[in-house]
């Protein structure tokens, strides 16, 4: 199969593209850089330039591709204030991508979230597919509609699916969640959690992602919801004390209402039970994560080595 992945450079794409690679699929990967184009030649891919905003770029990859993968997303953006410019970028790009595969059985595959699907509980495939909560602030719900979207088209002719991430997709090389939980304790002095540090988050391995995002492309039905969890909710006291142990710190606890102050952008995120299964995923598409879980990728060390100079 000929395969569109955005993304392709990033944290998961990087993983995801030797794994189609190895897997027999031809790939072209997104570049908005010479830097990003080189690595996806050095990795056997074909390079595309262009970025989320160049919608007819995006539509160029999809009908050239027998299948897209589209894992991009302004998390820059994102992460610096702007969420709603961001998922409305992102919108753009999936209705772009319905529109070029529409009618075609072509498979579509969607990252998306997996927080704040289910408070409380432990959230399913199941979970998400009615409109969001009134609650929701505005770039969330767009992210969300976008979902929806996602799975919709599968009633104009897309074999869609959408495959929610866990909030920390860890790994050697990691840079986001837990990478700036470290980082966090190094600047503060102490390993931290919010409260009583009962609250869960579920999460697996990068590889493990890139192979589901693989599996979905080839055998999820159209419609379906794919959950990319190997650790249904680890709770985040046992993570502060493994940074805790490695860093040489006190662990401790933070007050709900100081969590912004003490973990920066994470504050908003830190305190989140959001416990996810992938059940149903696995019986779908066959997934088996191979993978360390969180505790012990972190225990491997490679989050504590000396920060370059």
């Amino acid at each position: 199969m000929r395969v569109f992945v955005t993304g392709a450079s990033g944290w998961i794409g990087s993983a995801a593209v030797p794994e189609l690679i190895g897997a027999g699929h031809q790939v072209i990967g997104l570049a908005r850089s010479d830097k990003s184009a080189a690595a996806l030649t050095a990795a056997g891919a074909e390079a595309l330039r262009g970025t989320l905003d160049d919608l007819d770029v995006l539509r160029e990859g999809a009908a050239a591709s027998d299948g897209v993968i589209h894992l991009a997303f302004k998390h820059d953006l994102a992460f610096s204030g702007g969420f709603e410019a961001a998922a409305d970028a992102d919108r753009r790009a999936v209705e772009t991508f319905g529109e070029a595969l529409a009618g075609s059985d072509r498979p579509f595959v969607l990252a998306s979230g997996l927080v704040g699907l289910a408070p409380g509980r432990v959230a399913t495939e199941e979970d998400g597919r009615g409109p969001a909560p009134d609650s929701t602030p505005a770039g969330p719900r767009t992210r969300y509609g976008t979902a929806l979207l996602t799975l919709s088209l599968a009633s104009r002719g897309v074999r869609s699916s959408v495959l929610r991430l866990p909030p920390t997709v860890y790994g050697d090389g990691d840079y986001a969640f837990m990478a700036a939980l470290v980082g966090v304790a190094r600047e503060k002095g102490v390993s931290g959690y919010v409260g009583d540090g009962s609250n869960r988050w579920p999460g697996t391995h990068r590889l493990d992602a890139a192979n589901l995002f693989r599996l979905g492309l080839e055998k999820a039905p159209a419609g379906s919801v794919l959950h990319a969890v190997t650790d249904e909710g680890v709770p985040i006291r046992e993570v502060a004390e493994v940074i805790g142990r490695h860093l040489d710190l006190p662990v401790v606890s933070i007050a709900p209402e100081d969590a912004g102050e003490h973990f920066g952008w994470l504050g908003a995120f830190i305190g989140a039970d959001a416990p996810a299964s992938s059940a149903l995923t696995r019986e779908l598409v066959g997934w088996q994560p191979t993978q360390p879980g969180l505790l012990d990728d972190l225990d491997k060390g490679h989050y504590f080595r000396a920060p370059s100079a």
